[in-house]
């Protein structure tokens, strides 16, 4: 499937989102000749009714969204003025939320969007992220908030294959961005957990052969390292400008239990991911 709808997620509050995601997110969007909509909420704290009474902790709350709310003019008016500048059909979506109900509003937006781009800080949680990944059913850029501003480059994507399902739903999903890219390999760590047959990567090749994507397979010993720092070395190693992985994980209740390489490469991401689930 083309990718033709995007959704950029736009974080006010606590911190806002750096102008580079923004330009890469933009830039993203015009290499693929897609329309990209930008949301940002503004953040309401809840202040528990036995505080309320406390004078204090109400002004603290009020100012905290009049930050918020500062925050999300400026991020979607730094939107609009790189998508008029890149020449990307845009869309601006402005919500007002309780800080908890963020993550559940993001979602309902990325259900009805082919891709959903989203930043991961460093400083705090990366709730936004893991609610969109495992809960939009649709495929989900990540981009790290240290990221350089500039051209969002397709040169080389390292593709990280275990012919699991969540690795075939990446793939399937990473196809337009693959079809673009120059050089793509895909790469199965060995020695680190059991893969059903020996040829999947084999076959994989020819299933992508007929987009017109050429592949180079690599197998990489884990040698006891945890997969995510396989997977980050591989990427670093061939100056990946995308790393395409399945996301493994579930959610029980608000806490979601991820898979060792989901988190890993979540907790921190070097390069943009491309998760599915």
């Amino acid at each position: 499937m083309a990718i033709r709808d995007m959704l950029l997620t736009l974080t006010s509050y606590p911190e806002p989102t750096p102008a580079s995601v923004i330009d890469r997110a933009v830039s993203f969007a015009s290499s693929l000749g897609a329309h990209i909509a930008a949301i940002c909420c503004e953040v309401h704290v809840q202040v528990p009714g036995s505080l309320i009474s406390f004078g204090a902790a109400g002004a603290i709350a009020a100012g905290e969204a009049l930050r918020s709310r500062d925050s999300a003019q400026a991020l979607l008016a730094a939107f609009e003025a790189a998508a008029q500048k890149a020449g990307v059909l845009h869309e601006i979506i402005r919500e007002k939320s309780l800080s908890h109900r963020v993550p559940e509003r993001l979602v309902e937006y990325a259900r009805l969007r082919d891709l959903t781009i989203v930043s991961v800080p460093e400083s705090y949680d990366q709730w936004n992220a893991e609610a969109i990944i495992f809960g939009s059913g649709r495929p989900t850029l990540v981009l790290p908030e240290s990221a350089p501003s500039g051209p969002f480059e397709l040169n080389t994507v390292v593709v990280a294959w275990d012919f699991s399902r969540s690795a075939a739903r990446a793939v399937a999903d990473a196809i337009p961005m693959l079809e673009k890219a120059k050089r793509v390999h895909v790469v199965t760590v060995t020695n680190e957990k059991v893969i059903d047959t020996e040829h999947s990567s084999e076959e994989l090749a020819k299933n992508l052969s007929r987009h017109g994507i050429d592949v180079t397979l690599d197998r990489v010993d884990a040698a006891g390292r945890w997969i995510g720092d396989v997977l980050t070395r591989e990427a670093a190693s061939h100056n990946a400008d995308m790393l395409v992985m399945g996301a493994y994980g579930h959610s029980r209740f608000r806490e979601f239990i991820l898979g060792g390489a989901t988190k890993s490469m979540l907790s921190k991401p070097l390069l943009p991911i491309l998760f599915s689930h």
